[in-house]
C-alpha cells in the first residue's frame, strides 16, 4: 500500500511520520499519533466529534485526507491547555455539567473554542449558530450553551475567574450542585472509550453480514480468507464451543447466524487481521451459499396463519403476550355515553448514540477471557458468555468501558461474543469498532407499535372502560421484547383511575432488525396513544384537555390496574403547575378557532415550525395562528 511522508505541526510540536495514502486526517491523528480525543461518530462530517483546527480554521477531520494536511498546523483538543490544566472554556463545561456521556464533548469544546476565537463577544444566537455542526445526544444543549456564555464572560472580564469554581457538597451531596468527577477527562479528550483502546499485538475485526432477510445457509467457505497474509483467524458459528444463544429474556440469538439468517445485517462470519484493510479484504474472500426463504416484515402479518415461522419454539411468531383484565369491560362500554375508537402507530427509532459500538477482547495470563465494551448489562453478559464459550464463570471477565451514549441500545450482547471467540482462537487481543452504517443496520431499535384504542366515557369525561391492544414488531430476535411488552401493559392506561380495562400487548417476531430497549421502553408507545386519545375524547365532549385528565387522574390511595396501591400521587399538583406555568388558555382545543394566545410566552418552549428560528417571540403578546 502506498504511503506519503507527513511533515506538519501538531499541538505545537513538529511531526514527521509516514501515513498511508488512504488515511484521513482523523485516522492519522488517532492511529499514528494516538490523539484519541478526536472522535469518530459518523464518518460523514455530520456530528462534529472529529473537529480540529487546521491552520486556525475549524475542520471536520473525518472529511479531510491526511495528505491535504501536509505542512499544516494542527490543533486538537489535547493541545488547548497545558498538560494537567484546563482552559476557561473547559472549566466552564466542568462547572455547568455540560458533559454527560462525554463522547461529543471534545468536538463540542473545539467548536466552542472556535466560536469565541472568531467573536469573543458572541451572543447566544451566534453561539448556537456556530455550534450547529456539532451534535449532542445526551444534554439537550442547554448546559453547553450556558458553559460557553460563562466562559465568554470570564474571558471578557464581565465575571471573575472565581465564577468557574465549583460549589462544594456542603453537609451532603444530595440537593447540591456538585461537579462531575469524570468531567475533566471528558472536556480534555483524555477519557478512553473502547474504540480508543489499544494493546500490543492487537488484531482488528471486521464482520461479514447477511445481505438477505431470511435464508438457509447452505455452506460457508472461509478457506481463501484464512489463507490471506495478515489474517490470524476467521470465525463462524462452528467455533462456538458451548451453548450458543443470548438475549435478555429468551436466549434465541446465536453469536453469528447458525444455519439460517433472519434479518439483513445479521453477522455470518468475522475476520481478525493485522489491520482493518486486510480484514475487510478477507471478508470478500468468504463464500456463502444461501437458500432464500419467505420473509415477513409486518407484525400483524407474522401473527396470521401460514406466515413464515422464524423460531421453532414460537410457531405463531409471538415472543410474548401480556394480557391484563380488570372489572367488566362490556358493562363499562354499555354504561358509556360516548365510545371513541382510534388506531395509532409508532415507528422504529434508532438510538443514534454518538459512540458506535466497539470492544476489545483478550485472554489474560491466567486464561481469563476478558471483554472490554460499553455494555449496559455486564453481569448478565458475563453469565451468558460463560455458557457460550463453555468456561467457568471465574474464567470470564467483563469490563465496562465508558459509555458514549447508550439509552438502552447497548444492553444487548450483539458483538462481544465474536470478540471473545476471536481472542480465544487467535491468542491475541482483538478490537472491533462499528461504522455508523454498521451500527444502524445491525443493532436494536425502539419497538414500532400498532395500537388500537377503544374508550368509553360519560359526558362529564369520566372513563367507564378501556380496551387497549398493542402489536409490537420485535424483529428477528427476542432481546428485550418481553420486558417491553410488560412495561407497555402495566403503563398502558396512564395515571388514570379506570374501573374496567382489557389490555393485550403482543411482541412479535418478524424479519426486521431486532427491537430492543430504548428510554421509557414500552411506556413511550403506550402513552403516545393514551394521551392522544384523551385529547381526541376531550374535543368530542367539549372539555378542556386539563379537565378530562383531572376527572380521571389517580389520587392518593388509588389502585392501579395491576393492583398496586399508591400511597401518594402528585399528578394533580403536576397538572396545576404545568397549567399555570404555561399560561394555558382554557377551553376545548377544537373550539378555540384558528388562533390562540398562550404561545410564545416567556419561559415557554417555542412552538414547532419548519426551518431554522434564531429570533424568539417571547415579547410578543398577540395571538398566533395555529398551523
Amino acid at each position: 500500500m502506498s504511503s506519503l511522508d507527513m511533515e506538519l505541526t501538531v499541538n505545537g510540536r513538529a511531526v514527521k511520520r509516514p501515513a498511508k495514502a488512504r488515511m484521513r486526517l482523523l485516522d492519522f491523528l488517532r492511529d499514528e499519533l494516538n490523539l484519541t480525543g478526536t472522535k469518530e461518530g459518523c464518518g460523514a462530517g455530520e456530528c462534529g466529534t472529529c473537529s480540529v483546527f487546521v491552520d486556525g480554521k475549524l475542520v471536520k477531520s473525518c472529511l479531510m485526507p491526511a495528505a491535504k494536511a501536509n505542512g499544516a498546523t494542527i490543533e486538537t483538543v489535547e493541545g488547548l491547555a497545558k498538560r494537567g490544566g484546563l482552559t476557561y472554556l473547559q472549566q466552564a463545561f466542568h462547572k455547568t455539567g455540560a458533559s454527560q456521556c462525554g463522547y461529543c464533548i471534545p468536538g463540542m469544546v473545539m467548536a466552542a473554542t472556535g466560536a469565541l476565537r472568531e467573536n469573543p463577544h458572541a451572543g447566544l444566537d451566534e453561539i448556537k449558530e456556530r455550534l450547529g455542526g456539532n451534535i449532542c445526544r445526551c444534554t439537550g444543549y442547554s448546559k453547553i450553551f450556558e458553559a460557553v456564555e460563562l466562559a465568554r464572560d470570564v474571558m471578557n472580564g464581565a465575571l471573575p475567574v472565581t465564577a468557574l469554581d465549583g460549589p462544594g457538597a456542603g453537609a451532603s451531596y444530595i440537593g447540591n450542585n456538585v461537579r462531575r468527577l469524570d468531567a475533566p477527562s471528558k472536556v480534555t479528550g483524555a477519557l478512553k472509550y473502547a474504540g480508543d483502546m489499544v494493546m500490543p499485538g492487537m488484531l482488528h475485526m471486521q464482520v461479514l453480514r447477511s445481505p438477505v432477510a431470511h435464508a438457509l445457509i447452505k455452506s460457508i467457505d472461509i478457506s481463501e480468507a484464512e489463507a490471506m497474509p495478515g489474517v490470524e483467524c476467521v470465525i463462524t458459528a462452528d467455533d462456538v464451543p458451548g451453548e450458543d444463544g443470548f438475549g435478555v429474556f429468551v436466549h434465541d440469538q446465536p453469536i453469528m447466524a447458525r444455519g439460517r439468517v433472519r434479518y439483513v445485517g445479521e453477522a455470518i462470519a468475522a475476520v481478525a487481521a493485522v489491520d482493518v484493510e486486510t480484514a475487510m479484504a478477507a471478508l470478500g474472500k468468504i463464500k456463502v451459499e444461501y437458500e432464500n426463504l419467505p420473509a415477513v416484515f409486518d407484525a400483524e402479518a407474522a401473527m396470521a396463519s401460514g406466515a413464515p415461522v422464524l423460531h421453532d419454539y414460537a410457531p405463531d411468531n409471538i415472543v410474548k403476550h401480556i394480557p391484563i383484565r380488570k372489572g367488566d369491560v362490556e358493562a363499562g362500554f354499555a354504561d358509556a355515553e360516548l365510545v371513541v375508537e382510534q388506531s395509532y402507530e409508532t415507528q422504529p427509532v434508532e438510538h443514534a448514540y454518538l459512540e458506535p459500538e466497539a470492544g476489545l477482547a483478550y485472554v489474560d495470563h491466567d486464561g481469563v477471557v476478558t471483554v472490554i465494551s460499553p455494555s449496559q448489562n455486564i453481569t448478565h453478559h458475563r453469565h451468558m458468555l460463560a455458557k457460550i464459550i463453555d468456561r467457568p464463570i471465574n474464567k470470564v471477565r467483563f469490563i465496562m468501558s465508558p459509555v458514549g451514549g447508550g439509552f438502552g441500545g447497548k444492553e444487548d450482547m450483539i458483538y462481544q461474543g465474536m470478540l471473545a471467540l476471536a481472542a480465544m482462537k487467535s491468542g491475541l487481543p482483538v478490537r472491533l469498532v462499528f461504522t455508523r452504517e454498521e451500527s444502524i443496520i445491525s443493532t436494536a431499535k425502539r419497538h414500532p407499535a400498532r395500537i388500537t384504542y377503544k374508550m368509553g366515557l360519560k359526558n362529564d369525561g369520566r372513563i367507564t372502560a378501556v380496551e387497549f391492544r398493542m402489536i409490537s414488531d420485535g424483529g428477528a430476535y427476542g432481546l428485550s421484547t418481553e420486558g417491553v411488552m410488560r412495561k407497555a401493559a402495566i403503563l398502558s392506561c396512564g395515571p388514570y383511575d379506570i374501573a374496567n380495562v382489557k389490555i393485550d400487548t403482543h411482541g412479535v417476531y418478524t424479519n426486521n432488525t431486532p427491537s430492543g430497549a430504548f428510554r421509557t421502553f414500552g411506556a413511550m408507545q403506550a402513552q403516545f396513544a393514551t394521551e392522544s386519545h384523551l385529547d381526541i375524547c376531550a374535543g368530542k365532549l367539549g372539555l378542556d384537555p386539563f379537565e378530562i385528565r383531572r376527572v380521571n387522574m389517580m389520587r392518593s390511595g388509588a389502585s392501579t390496574h395491576t393492583k398496586q396501591k399508591l400511597g401518594s400521587v402528585s399528578l394533580g399538583l403536576a397538572l396545576e403547575a404545568a397549567e399555570k406555568a404555561s399560561g394555558w388558555e382554557s377551553g376545548p382545543s377544537v373550539a378555540r378557532g384558528g388562533v390562540r394566545g398562550d404561545l410564545g410566552r416567556a419561559g415557554n418552549r417555542e412552538p414547532c415550525t419548519l426551518g431554522a428560528r434564531i429570533r424568539t417571540s417571547h415579547d410578543v403578546d398577540t395571538k398566533e395562528d395555529i398551523a
